[in-house]
């Protein structure tokens, strides 16, 4: 009798309320507040229909796009106005504070001409910008799908050691141009690709953390060509077997770029119409649904495609400006602070340049991301060896430089070590803390070798005086 009761009570009340059967569900399921029941209301509603599941989260996860995702994400961040774009890109973290010594560095220059302080300005004001570059493209990737995205982000990751590189070629300084180069591509495969390994290994502690064997085999192969052709030059040299003494290594060099350039453009082609889910994680592309863990993760822009256009193009100019005043306080910065001019080159440069890649990558690996942080870590290397450096060959010729591929057999032999250490780190496919700790302990021997390095060919590389 009472259950009839209060079966009818029920009913009277949901005849007043004209509230649907489900309503009265999960009004016993979930006890807490309006707000509540409202939100599981419209879960179970989705359940109903595949594609209220993506306007229930209208996010992003970055590596884990389709093709047709764009559309849906460009609408997540609208255009700002100019002081909000400035709060969110300028004001947003506190490395950005280190943006005020690039001015500093150019009053100092005008003023007092001391190399030490210039360089050490400039350095300090290029890390910042070398960061919010990575971060515009970040941001830019959101719009283009993840392989463009990867794509993007090596571009422009490496865009601070090719404009410092090409300001150096243009005074003249062919070794500081293959060393900042040479320690680009040690500092991505050992220093960012190690703090990722170390850093994603303590915090995934429960197990290996797992990533494309596939991408990283094609990466190393790529590598290790990139040696092959800076081996030949530094061997052709060292043995004195040279056709034409002085000729037959630059026409090689020359030669050789050319058709890593080629290799490279055929790498980008595959990249973007045969393989085009190369950034994508592993559970994606075997067509695994994502868990609510993973969800939880997802990002969404928060500045509208242009303009991350426009911050691109103002850090990529300002970089510009703060690396001229860099490569002209090199060789008086090496005499003021008592540092070879090849660790500077090899070591301090490329960190500086790397400051995106490498809170990129390590911010990845901690969210379990492991592909994105090799795509960012190896990509940049393979960039830089296969692109950046036979483009700064194929520039050095058009301005009458004479930049070959010869980097000397002490560069040339740490390169080819390095490449076989990480392509051994690789090959099973799965990393963890102590792999990471060992690349990292890896770099640290090779920036000491470099600090007590003394380099005879740098001294034919003397800046030429402005008169």
């Amino acid at each position: 009798m009472d259950n009839n009761q209060n079966n009818s009570n029920i009913s009277i009340n949901n005849n007043k309320n004209n509230n649907p059967p489900i309503t009265r569900i999960l009004s016993h399921v979930e006890m807490g507040s309006l707000d509540k029941r409202a939100a599981l209301e419209f879960e179970d509603e989705g359940l109903e229909s595949p594609g209220s599941i993506a306007i229930k989260k209208p996010s992003f996860e970055v590596g884990s796009l389709s093709k047709g995702g764009s559309d849906n994400r460009s609408g997540n961040a609208s255009s700002h106005g100019v002081l909000e774009s400035i709060k969110i890109v300028v004001l947003s973290t506190k490395l950005n504070l280190l943006m005020i010594f690039g001015p500093i560095a150019i009053i100092v220059d005008k003023t007092s001409g001391s190399h030490g302080l210039v360089f050490l300005f400039s350095l300090l004001g290029i890390i910042p910008l070398a960061e919010r570059l990575g971060f515009a493209t970040e941001q830019l990737a959101f719009f283009t799908g993840p392989t463009v995205g990867g794509l993007l982000n090596a571009t422009f990751g490496n865009a601070t050691e090719l404009i410092i590189s090409i300001y150096a070629l243009q005074n003249g300084m062919t070794r500081v141009v293959q060393q900042s180069l040479l320690g680009s591509i040690l500092s991505n495969m050992l220093l960012v690709l190690g703090c990722a390994f170390f850093c994603g290994g303590f915090v995934i502690t429960k197990r290996d953390q797992v990533f494309n064997k596939a991408v990283t085999t094609m990466s190393s192969g790529l590598l290790l060509m990139a040696v092959m052709g800076l081996l030949f030059p530094a061997v052709l040299h060292a043995t004195h077997t040279e056709l034409h003494f002085g000729k037959s290594e630059l026409a090689l060099s020359r030669f050789s770029s050319c058709i890593m350039l080629v290799a490279y453009a055929a790498y980008i082609f595959f990249q973007l119409k045969s393989q085009n889910n190369l950034y994508e994680p592993i559970n994606v592309r075997q067509g695994e649904i994502p868990t609510e863990e993973s969800s939880n993760d997802e990002e969404a822009p928060e500045i509208s495609k242009w303009e991350s256009i426009i911050w691109l193009s103002f850090f990529t100019a300002w970089i510009s400006i703060l690396s001229e005043f860099l490569v002209d306080a090199i060789e008086g910065a090496s005499v003021t602070l008592k540092i070879p001019i090849a660790f500077i080159s090899v070591i301090l440069l490329p960190i500086v340049g790397n400051a995106a890649e490498h809170a990129g990558a390590v911010m990845f690996a901690m969210k379990d991301k492991l592909d994105i942080s090799l795509g960012v870590a190896i990509g940049s290397s393979t960039q830089i060896a296969m692109f950046g450096i036979p483009f700064c060959v194929i520039i050095g010729w058009i301005m009458g430089r004479p930049m070959d591929l010869n980097f000397q057999l002490f560069e040339t032999a740490t390169l080819f070590i390095a490449v076989l250490v990480v392509a051994f780190m690789l090959q099973e496919g799965t990393s963890n803390y102590f792999k990471g700790l060992m690349l990292i302990l890896c770099y640290v021997i090779v920036a000491a070798s470099f600090f007590v390095h003394t380099d005879p060919a740098s001294l034919k590389d003397k800046p030429p005086k402005h008169g």
